[in-house]
């Protein structure tokens, strides 16, 4: 299947994910929340994004509701509590950018029925992740994954007075965090992020020179991994901490 980019870091491009990819995703990311046909998945974003592919497929694929929000339903913070707490919602997903907006809004301590909140696409701050437990009684996921890789590469469950991170790969992923020689970076030494894996799109569609730029041979073993341009260094337990863009690009 192909979903195209949001832009973010340049104009956007169609990539050509494959079945396998998003599957994997799927059953690990099942499992590792621990969803079941109890859940009750909260659907925001819009179906021209990667993460709405995980938003469906994860309720199908293990059995719980699907609760479709209206249109740009995450705009509008009023609607969307009531709605969490009218639809006894359990799984939320969105950027930390919405999470803050959402914390904010006295009425957002009323969602008693979230058992778990996953944001992604943007970094986590330590502010928000301290007032997010300050405020709500339930589990905080920090996921990063760019549409190149399937959604989710990283998960990291949040903890409060902790060092932020994305965590540890998913099933059947590789992350290297290499120099510009394409060398392995020591712990704590600040890299570029590379994927590989089960996970890894195809390439772009119609854009043959940057499939070749962007998708590279792996120097360690068979196959290909993804320079993603982000800045990451691995941390002494083993968990990653996204540093930023390379080329110093700012999500608007």
């Amino acid at each position: 299947y192909v979903i195209y980019t949001s832009g973010s870091t340049g104009k956007p491009k169609g990539v050509m994910n494959i079945h396998r990819g998003i599957c994997n995703t799927l059953t690990y990311t099942i499992g590792h929340y621990n969803i079941t046909s109890e859940d009750r998945i909260l659907q925001i974003i819009s179906l021209s994004f990667d993460g709405s592919v995980w938003e469906i497929f994860s309720s199908l694929i293990s059995g719980a509701s699907l609760v479709v929000a209206k249109p740009d339903g995450y705009k509008d913070i009023d609607y969307l509590i009531d709605l969490i707490v009218q639809e006894q919602v359990t799984y939320f997903t969105c950027v930390p950018s919405i999470l803050r907006v959402f914390l904010q809004h006295p009425k957002s301590k009323d969602c008693h029925c979230l058992k778990r909140v996953i944001v992604g696409g943007e970094a986590l701050s330590y502010e928000l992740n301290q007032r997010f437990f300050q405020q709500l009684n339930c589990e905080l996921y920090n996921a990063y994954g760019p549409t190149e890789v399937a959604v989710k590469t990283t998960i990291w469950c949040c903890q409060p007075n902790s060092q932020i991170s994305i965590g540890t790969p998913i099933a059947n992923a590789q992350i290297y965090i290499l120099d510009s020689y394409l060398q392995p970076v020591p712990i704590g030494v600040a890299g570029e992020l590379h994927i590989g894996g089960m996970g890894l799109a195809r390439g772009y569609l119609n854009r043959l020179e940057l499939t070749q730029e962007k998708f590279i041979s792996n120097p360690f073993a068979q196959g290909k991994l993804y320079k993603t341009g982000d800045l990451a260094r691995y941390l002494p337990d083993g968990n990653i901490e996204y540093l930023g863009r390379i080329d110093n690009q700012v999500k608007l």
